[in-house]
C-alpha cells in the first residue's frame, strides 16, 4: 500500500536523496571490496564490509519507500545490486574459490534479462523486479558471504551449493521475465 503523496519527502525526479546517497556509497566501495576478496579471500574486516555493503540495499530500499521513490533510484539501486553481485562473484572466481561456470551462467542471465528489459522499456513496457529475482540477488550475496566469512570460509560445499542454487533461481526468474514481457507485449499489441 503506498503512502499519501503529502507524506513523501522526495518526488520522482529528485536526485540527492538519502537512499540514492547510500546506493552511490555502495557503488564507490565496490572496487575496494572486490580487491579485498581477490587479495585476501576472507577475514573479519572483509566480512563486515561485505555484510554492510550488501545489507545497505535493504536500508536504501526502506528509505526510498518511506521518503519517496525516484527515477534515479530506480536505475541506480538495481545497477548497484548487479555490480556488487557480479563483481563479488567474479572476485571469488579470480581468488580461486569458485569455478567460473556458475558465475558465467549468472552473468549471461544478467546480460540477457538486462537486454530484454531495455527492449521492453523502449516499447513503453515496465517489467518490475519479481520476488524470485530479489531472492536470486540474496543467494548471490550469500554465496560470496560464505566465502568471506571466516567461520564458513573452509566449508566450501556451503558456498558451492549456494552459488549453484543462485544459478537455478537466476534462470527460473529469467524465464519468468521473458514470459511476463511477452504477455505484456501481446496484451498491449506493442512490440
Amino acid at each position: 500500500m503506498s503512502e499519501p503523496e503529502a507524506e513523501r519527502t522526495f518526488g520522482p525526479s529528485a536526485l540527492l536523496t538519502p537512499a540514492n546517497a547510500i546506493t552511490v556509497v555502495r557503488l564507490l566501495l565496490a572496487p575496494l571490496v572486490f580487491w579485498l576478496i581477490y587479495d585476501r579471500g576472507s577475514g573479519w574486516l572483509l566480512f563486515a564490509l561485505w555484510l554492510g555493503i550488501t545489507a545497505s540495499d535493504s536500508v536504501d530500499g526502506w528509505l526510498a519507500r518511506k521518503q519517496g521513490t525516484t527515477r534515479s533510484g530506480a536505475f541506480l539501486d538495481p545497477l548497484a545490486d548487479k555490480v556488487l553481485a557480479l563483481g563479488g562473484l567474479w572476485a571469488v572466481v579470480l581468488n580461486g574459490r569458485f569455478w567460473w561456470l556458475p558465475v558465467a551462467l549468472i552473468t549471461a542471465r544478467e546480460v540477457l534479462i538486462s537486454g530484454f528489459r531495455s527492449y521492453w522499456g523502449r516499447q513503453g513496457l515496465a517489467v518490475p523486479a519479481s520476488q524470485i529475482a530479489k531472492f536470486k540477488t540474496f543467494l548471490q550475496f550469500t554465496a560470496v558471504t560464505f566465502v568471506v566469512w571466516p567461520w564458513t570460509t573452509s566449508t566450501t560445499w556451503l558456498a558451492d551449493v549456494t552459488v549453484w542454487s543462485a544459478v537455478a533461481v537466476a534462470w527460473v526468474s529469467a524465464a519468468q521475465y521473458v514470459v511476463a514481457g511477452s504477455r505484456s507485449t501481446s496484451v498491449t499489441g506493442s512490440a
